[in-house]
């Protein structure tokens, strides 16, 4: 672990408690939903959208109706609560991935928020020939299991230590970036994530997007659903960074300032 990785901390209290932001940021969302129709719409590949720890389907509900009205299969992880690399769950994971790229002929996109975003980055490393694409929502697969304010949370809900060593069968490192396009979105105001451990390396096929917002919000937040819907328009093969130029710049902040 790198002394950088090392040295990240959890949100603050004052962080975490502005969490409550998420209420108003799906009001935000309802709000916007006519403006949210000029996205892009998508040519209709499968879509599979993974909830948080302590989330289910119902979490990413609204992002996945969004998105299936813009053209997209969009499927759940059909799971209930995601408490962790259980017994099984893994091994469902991977057998839904194969089932939407089966039924549909065609690569998947992924789309993960917070733990759901490290699942999706670890399948796309397994399974490269069946994903097209991954984007994370306030991930933190840079940065110390700790630099969360969530880790104890994750102990109870899964019964594995948080500083458990990496299992390698399920992708490898968490930091390595995944061998697809890859975008992660985050938020320098996320109440429980360290958002530096939630940042992408720049290279030709991986970016970071950074929004205003919490955490808890990341799945309904009007600047994050544009944003996912403007990577997953992109046509297989022809990946490009998201664009900053003209009104994007007022709303999406430079990550690397």
């Amino acid at each position: 672990m790198s002394a950088t990785t090392q040295a990240l901390r959890a949100p603050s209290k004052t962080l975490m408690f502005m969490e409550g932001r998420a209420l108003h940021e799906f009001g935000a969302f309802l709000g916007a939903l006519p403006l949210l129709s000029l996205a892009p719409r998508g040519d209709g590949h499968p879509v599979l959208v993974l909830p948080g720890l302590m989330a289910s389907d119902t979490s990413t509900r609204p992002l996945r109706s969004f998105l299936s009205n813009r053209g997209y299969a969009a499927s759940g992880w059909r799971q209930s609560r995601n408490l962790g690399l259980r017994d099984g769950v893994q091994h469902a994971m991977v057998d839904l991935v194969r089932e939407l790229s089966d039924t549909h002929g065609r690569k998947i996109s992924l789309v993960g928020w917070s733990l759901g975003g490290l699942y999706a980055r670890q399948l796309s490393k397994m399974m490269p020939d069946r994903v097209r694409s991954v984007i994370t929502l306030g991930s933190p697969f840079a940065g110390s299991p700790k630099a969360t304010n969530a880790w104890r949370v994750y102990e109870l809900a899964s019964g594995r230590s948080a500083d458990e060593e990496e299992d390698h069968s399920f992708g490898g490192s968490l930091a390595e970036t995944p061998p697809v396009p890859t975008t992660a979105i985050f938020s320098r105001t996320d109440g429980i994530c360290a958002w530096q451990g939630c940042m992408e390396k720049a290279s030709a096929t991986s970016e970071s997007i950074e929004v205003e917002g919490s955490h808890c919000g990341m799945g309904h937040n009007p600047a994050v659903v544009y944003a996912v819907a403007d990577r997953l328009a992109q046509a297989e093969g022809t990946w490009k960074p998201f664009e900053r130029s003209g009104w994007r710049s007022m709303v999406y902040p430079d990550p690397h300032r």
